[in-house]
């Protein structure tokens, strides 16, 4: 790609981006490509400045943050519809699942551009809820508690971070009840979380889904029903290793559209690690199959 804007979130990371922007121009020049960095100022500023990028026809706008700067900058794309604008993603951020759903490697922020500058664009799925877009996973339940949690831990950063996070946020949670509606699947009932997702992982390395294949025009839909402390306890090991989809209060399905109603509480989703409380109590999420082109890492 000869020519990219580059959003740079400051605060990634907690704070790692704010000594960034000579070093991302200077690979970029490296790389044979003309760019600009502009840096986030407020919350929703990645995705006016990814929109603007579409409207000044920028072929490339690469998001330099974490999940929720590269969520900020396809929202932004995609505002006006589909584009052939290419996101490409460079992560410093906390959780970074949706680099590992591209194959972006953990490797210093020089390699990580270089990648994103060669690489062949792939058109990847893309989540739809209420009018906003994802682009890894949408989930109600115990993880948007969870999310909630770590927006106020300053001090860790990671899987370490999001780790404390499980462990603060079940001391005080109370399982929602919620039905899950779709052709393949309905249930209602107390549960911990349901996890509708285009990658495998959410929260930094929680495999979730762990077969989720983010271009195949389908969500991976985990469901997991209440349990106690010890249980939970005890299955945690195998959130972590992707194992936990063959316990009985697990249950993991694929479709294209799904419907989730708060029964008993109101309705609390993040998409993409962002807190969303939508209007009612609820959502019907649908799949944009091969929406967006990305540059990815394999």
């Amino acid at each position: 790609m000869n020519s990219a804007l580059i959003i740079l979130n400051p605060e990634a990371g907690r704070g790692k981006g704010r000594a960034l922007e000579r070093r991302l121009i200077t690979a970029a020049h490296a790389n044979g490509c003309k760019a600009e960095v502009r840096t986030t100022r407020h919350r929703g500023h990645d995705a006016e400045l990814a929109a603007e990028a579409r409207r000044d026809g920028w072929p490339m706008v690469i998001a330099v943050g974490g999940d929720g700067t590269v969520h900020g900058a396809a929202n932004g794309l995609l505002a006006d519809g589909p584009t052939d604008v290419v996101l490409g993603h460079v992560p410093i951020g906390t959780g970074n699942d949706y680099a590992r759903t591209i194959g972006m490697p953990r490797a210093r922020v020089e390699q990580n551009l270089a990648t994103v500058l060669q690489a062949v664009p792939r058109p990847f799925d893309v989540g739809r809820a209420g009018g906003r877009f994802f682009v890894n996973a949408l989930g109600a339940g115990f993880d948007a508690e969870v999310v909630r949690q770590t927006d106020r831990m300053r001090h860790l950063k990671g899987f370490p971070l999001y780790l404390v996070g499980v462990y603060k946020t079940f001391g005080s949670f109370r399982a929602p009840e919620l039905e899950i509606v779709a052709s393949e699947h309905h249930e209602r009932g107390r549960m911990m979380l349901c996890e509708v997702a285009i990658g495998p992982t959410v929260g930094g390395g929680f495999r979730l889904t762990p077969d989720a294949v983010p271009d195949d025009g389908l969500f991976d839909v985990c469901v997991v029903r209440r349990v106690g402390v010890i249980m939970f306890l005890r299955y945690l090991p195998s959130v972590v290793r992707g194992t936990h989809t063959a316990l009985p209060e697990v249950s993991v399905f694929r479709s294209a559209q799904v419907t989730i109603t708060a029964v008993s509480a109101p309705l609390l989703l993040h998409l993409d690690g962002e807190l969303r409380r939508p209007e009612g109590d609820t959502i019907t999420v649908e799949i944009l199959p091969r929406y967006l082109r990305v540059a990815c890492g394999y």
